[in-house]
């Protein structure tokens, strides 16, 4: 086997070989096996390859893939695949001198210029194979967007959706099969779009409309977007939480003890490359954190229902780590422990004996404690007074 890629992938429009440009035609020439979902198939004539049909699920078809080594691949995907396309998945499975990339106009391109709409200014999603609550923390109106969907069924749900969110002004711009003989663009409201009958492949650009709740941008967002029974940190100091953990790209929190899952899901809402994870030893609020991360687009948060420490040995190594229930003696020993140094420690402490531990802990470990009292005003006979929350404590250190 020479030292040339074994493995091109092509990006392919819905016109076919006619869309192709020279380096992508002479790839798909020289390949001996031809690997592709059955509608890029479909688009091709007739030659002399084999020809495999990408299987569902998606997985499936890599280890199909690494059984081809040795031969010369093309595995075809829509547009460029690199922009929520396979491309991705095949380069973490493949070295990178095993494959080349080869891409094509992307939907996102066409699609922006049959609305002469600009690309830097407009939200782009891909969620053919995500949940539409993917949405939620972008809603607003004014907003632009270009999403791919799974099938033209998917148009319907997109609507409802909009609609159920408070967006029924919403317009939809519906694309299907972009680039190709095809092609149709149709510029619908939500019922309209609830009533149509869509083809795959699509793509729907939206312009968001009405009296939904838009979910603010900055660390503490309302308590009123959380589903609680009272176990959650509150705006102001989760807010101050946030900003003590200091989430950084690519990082991964514990959230230990997570009551309402506040903390760990607007620790992702920060940036999409951010992983968390929250323990919950109770199973009715693990069920109510999935819930709430689900509803606010961050199904990728991971709940697990445990005690710490026992459970924290089994889960990947956190950036950083925030205590809002369990606090122990137990549980500090364990932390400072078994994780490496550099790792950020935030705990929030109400009662008295919480309250005394960390400041033992801090005089031993250092870091910051923050006194939070915070009170709010309310009816005091005929008049307001200020109404006092519980004072919180909060320990921040680096291990």
């Amino acid at each position: 086997m020479s030292d040339a890629p074994w493995l091109s992938v092509i990006g392919m429009g819905e016109d076919g070989l006619d869309g192709l440009p020279p380096a992508s035609r002479q790839a798909l020439d020289a390949a001996e096996v031809i690997m592709a979902p059955p509608r890029h198939l479909s688009l091709l004539p007739e030659g002399p390859q084999e020809r495999i049909a990408w299987p569902v699920p998606y997985s499936d078809g890599l280890e199909i893939l690494s059984g081809l080594r040795g031969r010369h691949v093309a595995v075809l995907a829509s547009g460029d695949p690199f922009w929520f396309g396979a491309g991705s998945v095949i380069a973490r499975h493949f070295d990178a001198g095993e494959w080349r990339a080869l891409p094509g106009v992307s939907t996102f391109s066409l699609a922006a210029a049959r609305l002469g709409w600009p690309l830097e200014k407009t939200l782009t999603l891909g969620l053919h194979a995500a949940p539409l609550t993917r949405l939620r923390p972008y809603l607003a109106s004014g907003l632009r967007a270009l999403i791919l969907l799974r099938d033209g069924a998917a148009v319907s749900e997109l609507s409802r959706y909009l609609d159920q969110t408070g967006f029924a002004a919403t317009r939809l711009h519906v694309m299907e099969a972009l680039g190709g003989p095809r092609e149709r663009l149709q510029t619908l409201s939500l019922a309209e779009a609830q009533a149509g009958d869509f083809a795959h492949p699509v793509c729907v650009g939206v312009e968001v409309a009405g009296e939904g709740r838009a979910i603010p941008k900055a660390s503490g967002r309302p308590d009123a977007i959380f589903e609680t029974d009272g176990q959650i940190t509150k705006r102001p100091v989760r807010a101050l939480t946030l900003s003590a953990l200091a989430p950084q790209r690519g990082e991964h929190l514990w959230d230990i003890g997570g009551g309402t899952g506040s903390i760990g899901i607007e620790w992702l809402m920060s940036d999409s490359t951010l992983r968390a994870t929250t323990v919950e030893p109770r199973a009715d609020r693990a069920a109510r954190i999935r819930a709430n991360a689900d509803a606010l687009g961050q199904d990728h948060l991971r709940v697990v229902e445990g005690s710490a420490p026992e459970v924290l040995g089994s889960l990947a190594r956190p950036d950083a780590v925030f205590i809002g229930g369990g606090l122990s003696t137990a549980l500090l020993e364990w932390l400072f422990a078994e994780l490496p140094a550099g790792t950020r420690l935030v705990a929030n402490a109400v009662t008295l004996e919480s309250e005394a531990l960390l400041a033992l802990w801090q005089a031993d470990k250092g870091g910051e404690l923050l006194r939070i009292e915070l009170a709010q005003s309310a009816p005091l006979g005929p008049r307001r007074g200020w109404k006092s929350a519980y004072p919180v404590v909060q320990w921040s250190v680096t291990l």
